[in-house]
């Protein structure tokens, strides 16, 4: 797995509807999947969704600017520790 900056990847482009589509169904089928991969010339980054995710959604309309973000996060589970003691129920 590569990163782009200590982790991160970002990508900033003018999209018309129909390639918006297109990334948008893209990402949709790596949630359904398990594994998201970005990239382009300057990084990359693959990423594994957990079952349980956060949304964020916000929509605005402020001086003729529309925007809408979609924020999609989620914890990578935490490695367990084996218990080495045995237990032992009566």
């Amino acid at each position: 797995m590569s990163f782009n900056k200590g982790g991160r990847f970002r990508h900033d482009s003018l999209q018309d509807r129909r390639s918006l589509r297109k990334i948008l169904d893209a990402i949709s089928d790596g949630f359904e999947s398990g594994k998201l991969r970005f990239s382009d010339e300057e990084g990359k980054i693959e990423m594994i969704p957990e079952e349980l995710l956060e949304l964020k959604l916000t929509a605005s309309q402020e001086g003729g600017r529309q925007r809408l973000n979609i924020r999609i996060s989620w914890q990578e589970p935490e490695k367990k520790k084996r218990n080495k003691k045995r237990l032992t129920v009566r």
